[in-house]
């Protein structure tokens, strides 16, 4: 009985573990929740650039150059100072599965 016991607590621990596993958002979601303020819900809001479903590497690189100066001294460039080459990337990435 003891045994059956153990097997059924290991495998309600097992079947938490994965439930709370599967409800972690995407990687880049809850930074670009920061862009939608202006670019709106899924990176397409209106009176500013669309910055969702472009390719992989778009989104980083304007960043990146934001980052540099390239691209002047506004809000963008603001706003991209604040982020790490990772985050960039996960950012990248979630924008460009948004359609």
């Amino acid at each position: 009985m003891q045994g059956i016991r153990v097997l059924f607590i290991g495998l309600a621990l097992s079947a938490g573990l994965s439930g709370a596993q599967a409800q972690l958002a995407p990687a880049g979601r809850l930074l670009a929740s920061n862009c939608f303020q202006c670019h709106g819900t899924n990176g397409k809001g209106p009176g500013f650039d669309a910055i969702n479903g472009k390719s992989v590497g778009e989104i980083y690189t304007k960043l990146k150059e934001f980052q540099a100066g390239k691209e002047g001294n506004g809000i963008m460039a603001k706003h991209a100072l604040g982020y790490t080459d990772a985050e960039l990337q996960a950012l990248d990435k979630w924008l460009s599965t948004q359609r």
